[in-house]
């Protein structure tokens, strides 16, 4: 019994010593309001990290900074540590987007910001940083300015002219793309570029051409995808991660431009993009994954081994990838392969599109019409995902004329006017992100419900959805100093015109209609109204054209409130419309 009492004895002792001699570490919070009341109490700063489950800087941060014993010793304690992956939480994204990732906020006692820090923090400044804040507190965060709201949300020729003017003075006339800092495509840039284009602007022609060009150093060689983007004003430094709006606004971006240009090395890029999610990002159940790291061992430069081909990078592992089911990030690669769909009548991408589409419906809906963000979502719901959703289905109408689409579509495009408009515009998220700071718009996000809502009040006639998307251009539009000339552009370019608007009468049983429609698809129009007309399932959602009903399929065309004769030809479909539009063809790559 003694032996037994002194054994216990010394096991206790060494597990006490072996505890002792353990090295402290951060013990990571996740986000939420007790965080705030925890440091109220206790007279503790918080600290978020914010952070990319894919983000090599986020790796290296965790892996040096915050393993630094002196780091650990002043955050222990004087600060309460918060860890946050921004993919999860599209509301603390979008809050410090500008900040990028890893991106650092630190909060006081009561909760009000103190500091923002944009990137990785060496160890030495992480140190200054924690210990000038303890000695000192007033908060160093620039107050955010205030934004003039404008009566009419539609912009004035002289705003629009000036807009015009930031768009082409920021394009990188050597390297392509918009800024000179970091390489990337940027979709709304590249996509108001075609719309120019197709209106004979060969400036326009020039920059979308460039950019699309240039992006494909950004293709990955081995696995196709594209690379998030290049650093050192060029595209030869690229960072390796591989995001999903990345992946789908790209593939979305090479689909309308191989509609346009018929240029092959176009709809390759596209192949390419689809090759990469379908061998890394398709879950088995048909939805996609979110993101694959840049890193094969975390916080190390993955550059050699990113030049290195298909079975010499197996050899050496796989770069994770963050299995979350997001609806947005579905929502995205849905749209992107819809589009591609339509620009090449390929059925495979159809398929993907619609097995995601179904998916996220039978998985992520909500029961009010919108879409939550992913398995678990406490802090949803978020404007995002039902945007993207409503997107991807508005999508799959147009290319399918398949109305099922349409009814999809609308239920979370309502959903987001019931749950998330704010005073101007529509807020990222219903719920305040803590005690003091209330949900506010994005840009992106209301541009693009802009241009949405814009789409269904011409699918619709509900004059409630073009309210609705004056609503969210009235933030759009708002003074500031920093307009998104791009998105802005495009938004009000399309609330002020009407669509090319394409309509096939005919069974959809008929060989004849289904090529007519095929050829209506494939029209390069970003800015279309695409229908399809079978007797058989009652009058079009928006009747106000009167169609005579035909003994064979044909194809209108309908331009500023006039329409054309019956086009009985799948072949003439391009040729008249670009005829009614007042568009030059096109003219193909090499030819």
């Amino acid at each position: 019994m003694r032996r037994t009492v002194g054994l216990l004895g010394f096991l206790l002792l060494a597990g006490s010593a072996f505890g002792q001699s353990a090295k402290p570490t951060i013990q990571w919070r996740g986000w939420s309001n007790q965080v705030f009341e925890d440091a109220k109490r206790d007279h503790k700063f918080v600290i978020l990290d914010l952070e990319a489950i894919w983000c090599h800087w986020c790796h290296v941060m965790a892996e040096t900074t915050y393993r630094k014993p002196e780091v650990i010793r002043l955050i222990n304690e004087n600060y309460i540590p918060v860890r946050v992956d921004q993919d999860s939480r599209p509301d603390l994204s979008n809050r410090y987007e500008d900040y990028g990732w890893p991106a650092t906020v630190i909060f006081g006692p009561d909760g009000k910001e103190i500091d923002k820090e944009r990137g990785y923090i060496e160890p030495k400044d992480m140190t200054a940083l924690l210990a000038g804040i303890v000695k000192d507190p007033k908060p160093r965060v620039q107050s955010e300015a205030k934004i003039q709201f404008v009566k009419n949300p539609l912009l004035s020729q002289a705003v629009r002219d000036d807009l015009l003017k930031r768009y082409i003075k920021r394009y990188d006339a050597q390297h392509g793309s918009w800024g000179t800092n970091f390489k990337l495509l940027d979709w709304d840039g590249v996509e108001y570029a075609i719309v120019r284009a197709r209106q004979g602007d060969a400036q326009a022609e020039h920059m979308a051409r460039q950019t699309l060009d240039q992006q494909m150093n950004l293709l990955d060689p081995a696995w196709g995808g594209v690379y998030q983007y290049s650093v050192g004003g060029d595209w030869k430094e690229p960072h390796f991660e591989k995001i999903m709006q990345m992946q789908a606004e790209n593939l979305r971006c090479y689909a309308l431009g191989y509609a346009q240009w018929h240029d092959q090395k176009y709809l390759k890029a596209a192949e390419e993009i689809d090759r990469f999610l379908t061998t890394f990002l398709l879950s088995p159940e048909g939805a996609f994954y979110t993101s694959q790291d840049a890193d094969v061992v975390q916080g190390k430069h993955s550059a050699e081994y990113f030049q290195l081909n298909d079975a010499d990078r197996r050899k050496r592992g796989i770069p994770r990838v963050d299995k979350h089911i997001y609806a947005r990030e579905n929502g995205w690669a849905i749209r992107g392969l819809a589009v591609l769909y339509g620009a090449t009548g390929d059925q495979n991408y159809l398929d993907q599109a619609t097995k995601a589409a179904d998916w996220i419906r039978k998985n992520r809906s909500l029961p009010k019409g919108g879409y939550k963000h992913g398995a678990s979502d406490p802090t949803g719901p978020y404007l995002g995902d039902s945007l993207a959703m409503s997107q991807a289905f508005l999508e799959l109408y147009a290319v399918t004329g398949d109305r099922q689409w349409l009814t999809s579509a609308q239920s979370p495009a309502q959903y987001v006017m019931m749950r998330f408009s704010g005073r101007v515009g529509y807020n990222t998220s219903a719920k305040s992100t803590d005690p003091n700071y209330s949900p506010k718009p994005n840009r992106d996000e209301n541009v693009a419900f802009a241009r949405l809502m814009n789409q269904f009040f011409h699918y619709t006639g509900n004059e409630g959805y073009r309210e609705a998307g004056l609503q969210a251009m009235r933030y759009v539009a708002a003074v500031r100093d920093d307009y998104p000339a791009a998105g802005t552009l495009l938004a009000d370019f399309e609330l002020t015109n009407d669509p090319t608007h394409i309509t096939i009468v005919g069974h959809k049983d008929v060989p004849e209609s289904r090529e007519l429609f095929r050829a209506a698809a494939s029209y390069p129009a970003t800015y279309r109204r695409l229908e399809w007309w079978d007797l058989r399932e009652g009058k079009l959602p928006n009747p106000d054209v009167q169609y005579p009903e035909m003994k064979k399929p044909a194809a209108f065309i309908c331009t500023n409130h006039s329409c054309s004769a019956p086009i009985y030809k799948a072949a003439d479909v391009h040729t008249r419309a670009d005829l009614l539009s007042g568009i030059k063809p096109a003219i193909a790559a090499g030819k």
